[in-house]
């Protein structure tokens, strides 16, 4: 199974990047094989066609699952994220599951990963069969919501998956 992450936090390795990174491991039981920090494609993002971001794009799009993270910013996710998921083509991530995962600082924007997230992965043509995760920023590594979120996600992406090896 080809498990990728995309973290797009305006930070450099980010608690995002690390969430996303643990979570990706968590729900397949493999670390992933592709860790994408969005960040770091500098000024590459700004403008279509970056051989770096182009690379990186692929790469998203080849995989079976690809957990999409980003921190939690105005109850929607990163500029940073949707520039770079702006690049993506129509129906790009056909064929690919992906789990959208936000942090945040209170619970107050809980339903950020579901209302904000989720739909531009599924417009883009993912399949997303869990619900969006939301932890929150100051705990992510223990929050309660990830244990609880969990055994459905493994069970869902799993049957997601199944249609096929890519």
């Amino acid at each position: 199974m080809n498990v990728v992450v995309v973290a797009g936090n305006p930070k450099p390795d980010s608690r995002t990047l690390s969430a996303a990174s643990m979570v990706a491991e968590a729900v397949t039981g493999t670390p992933p094989d592709t860790v994408l920090d969005v960040i770091t494609f500098g000024h590459g993002l700004l403008g279509f066609g970056d051989p770096d971001v182009v690379s990186a794009i692929e790469s998203v799009r080849a995989a079976n699952v690809a957990v999409v993270a980003s921190p939690t910013f105005k109850a929607t996710y990163s500029g940073v994220l949707k520039t770079f998921l702006d690049q993506i083509p129509a129906d790009g991530l056909a064929g690919v599951t992906a789990v959208p995962l936000m942090l945040g600082a209170g619970p107050g924007h809980a339903l950020a990963p579901e209302l904000s997230l989720k739909p531009v992965l599924v417009e883009l043509g993912a399949d997303c069969p869990t619900r969006g995760l939301y932890l929150l920023d100051r705990i992510w590594d223990t929050d309660p919501a990830l244990r609880s979120w969990l055994p459905a996600a493994r069970r869902q992406v799993t049957q997601s998956c199944s249609g096929g090896v890519r």
